[in-house]
């Protein structure tokens, strides 16, 4: 039988499908606000994007400067002058309505719900998280749903997992595990809380970081054979 009692789960490209959901709702939100767009602007607005959620991650910024300037950074650059705030709203507003699978991800997390403790945590933005959660079926199968900005912290930050930690009932680190598709985010985080981690490799990378995580699986059935002892650790 598995050690394991407690799983805890990032929900982006781990339950729910980011880049088929943020796609959407940027397409969306371009359409409104009439701003024509190009395949190179969708890439430089994610490049700038994803440099900013590791900025996030180190806490050299803040989530409001991250949602409030991304938009405004990314499209100056193509000589649009927007207000990045608002844009941000619109922005979350799309996506609160995309809440696609990954694939597998309701079976699985139905199933596991049997056998143990399941959390969400995640560096997303409360209200929307939930209502993907909730939309997508999800939420119900999970005790607790923690994201960053209610607790005031984020991954990979201790102080997040503390939070979290304190507020599981008879937790246990040593029967815990996170499963999460980032090395930054759910991998270094779980590693500094002293969890076991799993790295969900969605997209079939080389590990190129000094970030080395428990397990690695790259579809999210593969949860099963791993709780089961069945999957090699790393």
């Amino acid at each position: 039988m598995t050690k394991y009692e407690t799983l805890l789960f990032d929900v982006d490209d781990t339950l729910l499908d980011f880049n088929v959901a943020e796609n959407a709702a940027l397409a969306q939100v371009f359409q409104q606000e009439n701003i024509a767009t190009t395949p190179a602007m969708i890439a430089r607005y994610k490049e700038i994007n994803d440099s900013m959620w590791r900025a996030f991650e180190r806490g050299e910024i803040t989530k409001n400067t991250l949602h409030n300037t991304r938009f405004a950074v990314a499209l100056k650059e193509f000589g649009f002058e927007v207000d990045g705030a608002y844009v941000e709203t619109v922005f979350q507003k799309y996506l609160q309505q995309a809440h696609p699978y990954v694939e597998g991800a309701y079976e699985v997390i139905a199933h596991l719900a049997e056998h143990y403790d399941l959390y969400v945590v995640s560096n997303g933005v409360t209200i929307t998280q939930n209502k993907r959660l909730t939309d997508a079926k999800l939420a119900p199968y999970f005790k607790g749903i923690f994201v960053s900005e209610q607790t005031g912290y984020q991954k990979p930050m201790p102080a997040f997992f503390d939070y979290v930690f304190e507020r599981i009932e008879r937790f246990q680190k040593d029967k815990a595990l996170i499963i999460g598709d980032s090395l930054t985010s759910d991998i270094k985080g779980g590693l500094q809380a002293g969890i076991d981690t799993c790295w969900f490799n969605i997209h079939n990378i080389e590990n190129t970081s000094t970030i080395t995580p428990h397990y690695e699986i790259t579809a999210l059935h593969e949860l099963h054979g791993l709780l089961s002892h069945k999957v090699p650790q790393y």
